[in-house]
């Protein structure tokens, strides 16, 4: 039998081997060096081992206390964990902790489309740590942001830091308050596979589209571009409409107008020529213009009826991520990515000197409408109590489409505390009113 030297650094021949099991049960031989004589050491069942009574290994019971939260950023872990106390851990994953290689395109067509998921260098440690502190505890719960891509970052935390599926919950908050994190915790459930499943199939879309276009672009363009199932879609219609207007033919034509203001009036009002002997006016040129109104420039004008009324003007909805963001770059001129890590900083929470990081809007990542009632009864009393009933309608406006959306919209919430804050602290005052774009405004206009 042959096994490693450290002193020849070479393979050499065991001499005097004895087999047994060491401390944990697991067959080796022990002997020295053939030719130096240091001890050598070889793992693995030979035939020596036969007839050697294998010893039992107890296991040591592990005694597990405590109860670990799993959130997806330190700015989250620092705020939930405030709420939660000292009985609670919080830890965070900082993003994905697995995904498909980068190196291949990591996808079984053959077998069902099968993915192939490894856990990247830079996230290693934070599974190793995770891994280490759900093994101590009694109680392990997945606290990551409630969409598909938070729901499949708690799935591949359980796979990749091999969590125990009976001692895991899930659990679910769209705003980051004492009262809604109060809330999930006791209305845990299990990780929902429907929406693990969903997020699957789009980044499994992703990979099949991307792996293919994105080096086209490397050579056509420049390195380092992505593109996937949307940017290829979007291309397409993009290049479609721009082939649907070099196509276009232009068709030219003319409208005449008179600009009237009554003897003694100073209003004028626009009128639009309609009919000329009974027919409608088709202009296709200046010259078939000029006759026409030349003659009308001649005419007396008698303005027989002016009718007046009323429009109302209903409310902008409230914000979903799209509308966010379109807002922000028309106001701003920010970057989606910009907005988007604002917003998140909302969401997770700010230090607005009220002793910790506080929670501002609620979760980003959403294209509902919906306001849910407690949302409505406290903007409702807000606006009542701080600029009377006439600015409050008899019954908050909504459509036919929010009664269908289950969702929740984006808002801000703890009016109280916006208003009694903004004064006390710049730093409320500055991101408030600069990174919330708005939102308080624009809710509370939704209500009148």
């Amino acid at each position: 039998m042959e096994a490693y030297c450290v002193k020849c650094r070479e393979k050499r021949e065991v001499k005097d081997g004895q087999a047994e099991y060491n401390a944990v049960g697991t067959p080796v031989t022990r002997g020295i060096c053939s030719v130096c004589g240091t001890k050598m050491y070889r793992m693995g069942r030979t035939t020596a081992h036969e007839g050697i009574p294998k010893p039992v290994i107890i296991p040591k019971k592990v005694i597990r206390k405590g109860k670990l939260v799993i959130v997806e950023s330190p700015a989250k872990a620092k705020t939930v964990g405030r709420f939660l106390g000292e009985d609670y851990t919080v830890k965070a994953s900082v993003g994905h902790v697995r995904d498909l290689l980068r190196s291949q395109l990591s996808v079984d067509i053959e077998n069902n489309f099968r993915p192939k998921y490894r856990v990247p260098n830079d996230k290693r440690e934070v599974v190793k740590e995770l891994k280490e502190l759900a093994g101590k505890v009694e109680q392990i719960y997945l606290a990551t942001d409630p969409d598909r891509e938070g729901e499949a970052i708690a799935w591949h935390l359980v796979e990749s830091a091999e969590i125990d599926p009976k001692l895991t919950q899930r659990v679910v908050f769209h705003e980051i308050t004492n009262e809604a994190v109060a809330d999930a915790f006791s209305h845990p459930r299990e990780i929902d596979m429907d929406l693990v499943n969903a997020q699957q199939a789009r980044r499994i879309l992703d990979r099949l589209v991307g792996y293919g276009i994105s080096p086209i672009l490397w050579a056509k363009v420049r390195g380092r571009l992505s593109a996937g199932r949307v940017q290829s879609v979007a291309l397409r219609l993009i290049v479609e409409r721009d082939r649907e207007i070099d196509a276009f033919i232009p068709d030219e034509y003319w409208t005449i107008a008179a600009d009237l203001v009554p003897e003694g009036g100073k209003t004028s009002y626009i009128a639009k020529l309609s009919k000329i002997d009974g027919d409608d006016p088709q202009f296709q040129n200046e010259a078939e213009v000029m006759p026409v109104v030349a003659d009308m420039e001649k005419a007396q004008y008698i303005v027989n009826n002016i009718k007046r009324g009323q429009r109302r003007r209903r409310p902008l909805a409230p914000f979903i991520t799209s509308s966010m963001q379109q807002e922000a770059s028309r106001r701003f001129g920010y970057t989606s990515r910009r907005t988007m890590r604002i917003a998140q900083q909302l969401y997770e929470g700010i230090n607005i000197g009220n002793g910790g990081e506080t929670g501002l809007i609620t979760y980003i990542r959403t294209d509902s409408t919906h306001i849910a009632a407690p949302a409505v009864n406290e903007a409702r009393s807000f606006i009542e109590e701080r600029y009377g009933k006439d600015f409050l309608p008899d019954t908050p406006p909504g459509t036919r489409l929010d009664q269908l959306q289950p969702r929740k919209r984006m808002k801000p919430f703890g009016l109280q505390l916006y208003y009694s804050n903004r004064k006390q602290s710049k730093n409320f005052s500055h991101v408030t009113n600069t990174a919330c774009i708005n939102s308080f405004g624009n809710d509370s206009s939704l209500l009148k």
